[in-house]
């Protein structure tokens, strides 16, 4: 039969199961309901819910569940003879969820996540055990939320050699900077701003320390590189040590401060780092407001590619959670990172502080004779070439703002300057050091 026939018969309804109700879960809910029509017309069957399960069956979830079987232990959820996909929406890289994704895909049954954290972490082991037993594991909604850009890199790129991966890969962060830049606010007051907006937790620790970023990274990394996962490879900075200042010189030099997470792969190995850095003013990164992700992949027959979109919340997450469905329906999966595990390779680690390129290096300052000629001496003594220097009085950071633009060299130098002045008695503070990239 050609596959553009329709069955003489329909195809039975996919049944699925969904651990973990809270905001993404309700809204993948209403996303089957509201849009069940279509979805089964794309999907080539009817899209069922059939069971649920979270830790509180009372709470209040804005979206009526009386429809659908209730299951207080979610093992039921793997037991159960009328699920064949459950969607795992707990969190957490170990616990529950982990537990669950074991036991779901060593059943046999399909297994869509969008927890980062656990595919960051557990990823190879969990694909491993999805080849054995030919089911499908899928997490396009663990990486920017609602933009396809797993499926873009796994699916339509997939002829290309990729040379790097990069992106803004945390909406709260990049919320918190657009405020910084727009209103001029301190990194303080722009965090309050995000988590009255529900950006941020209240421990906003996963995100503003770029842990959150690294995970999701490390992902697109295994991905474009055909790598293993090694979440300990990546190594993050967040934007806590971010003033306004900051923001203000980097707008001075055609640039804005954006935490990005970058990938590359080159003969001394795989580079993954997560950091706040200058991007060109001219550069799509630099238009990217708000909580909004992008992300920008680099092939070497397709160039450029660049993704932007919401990188959370209940409607875009569920978007990308039931087009992971949508597909295992269609009978389309392949080895959940783009290749059979075995063909992975283990990358080196690549020497973050041999990168070369130039830098952006803020001091807070005691306003004293004699201290530019120590921070020159430092620089000199380390290996630093200076390209230009600007020094501003600041009453509001309590001395004098210093902020260094070097010329190209390897980002190791930087790192020995400021462990010399940071023995200094007349630096105040913790210094910002970013990279500043060539786009």
């Amino acid at each position: 039969m050609s596959p553009y026939s329709a069955p003489t018969a329909p195809r039975p309804p996919l049944r699925v199961a969904l651990a973990g109700i809270g905001v993404v879960g309700g809204g993948v809910v209403r996303l089957l309901e509201a849009n069940r029509d279509l979805i089964a017309r794309r999907a080539g069957r009817a899209i069922e819910i059939v069971a649920l399960s979270a830790r509180d069956r009372h709470k209040d979830r804005g979206v009526d569940l009386t429809p659908y079987r209730w299951e207080d232990d979610m093992d039921a959820l793997v037991a159960a003879a009328d699920v064949d996909v459950i969607v795992e929406m707990i969190g957490g890289a170990d616990g529950p969820a982990l537990t669950l994704a074991r036991h779901a895909l060593g059943a046999g049954k399909a297994l869509v996540t969008a927890n980062k954290a656990m595919i960051a972490h557990h990823g190879l082991d969990l694909a491993r055990l999805a080849e054995e037993k030919d089911t499908p594991l899928k997490y396009e909604a663990a990486v920017a939320g609602g933009i396809p850009v797993i499926k873009a890199i796994r699916e339509g790129a997939s002829a290309n050699e990729i040379a790097r991966v990069y992106g803004i890969l945390n909406g709260t962060c990049n919320y918190i900077l657009t405020q910084m830049e727009r209103n001029g606010a301190s990194f303080a007051d722009a965090l309050a701003a995000a988590q009255a907006e529900g950006y941020a937790e209240a421990d906003p620790t996963f995100d503003v320390d770029g842990i959150d970023a690294a995970h999701k990274l490390s992902i697109l990394a295994a991905l474009c590189f055909g790598t293993k996962l090694d979440i300990g490879a990546v190594t993050a900075d967040g934007i806590r040590g971010l003033i306004a200042a900051d923001i203000r010189e980097a707008e001075a030099l055609g640039h804005r401060v954006r935490l990005i997470g970058m990938a590359e792969r080159d003969a001394n190995g795989l580079y993954q780092h997560v950091q706040p850095c200058l991007v060109p003013a001219d550069h799509p990164l630099a238009y990217v407001p708000g909580a909004l992700n992008a992300v920008v992949a680099e092939g070497n027959f397709v160039g450029r590619l660049f993704f932007e979109g919401a990188g959370a919340g209940a409607g875009p997450t569920a978007s990308a959670i039931v087009a992971d469905i949508i597909d295992i329906a269609r009978d389309e999966y392949g080895p959940a990172f783009a290749m059979p595990v075995d063909s992975l390779d283990q990358a080196p680690v690549a020497d973050a502080g041999a990168r070369i390129g130039k830098h952006y290096v803020r001091l807070i300052v005691e306003d004293r004779i004699g201290v530019l000629a120590e921070i020159a001496t430092a620089m000199r003594d380390a290996g630093v070439s200076i390209e230009s220097l600007i020094q501003r009085g600041s009453e509001d950071e309590g001395g004098v703002v210093i902020v260094l633009v070097t010329h190209e060299g390897p980002a190791s130098t930087i790192h020995a300057a400021l462990a010399i002045l940071g023995a200094s008695d007349h630096v105040v503070g913790a210094p910002m050091h970013m990279p500043i990239l060539a786009l």
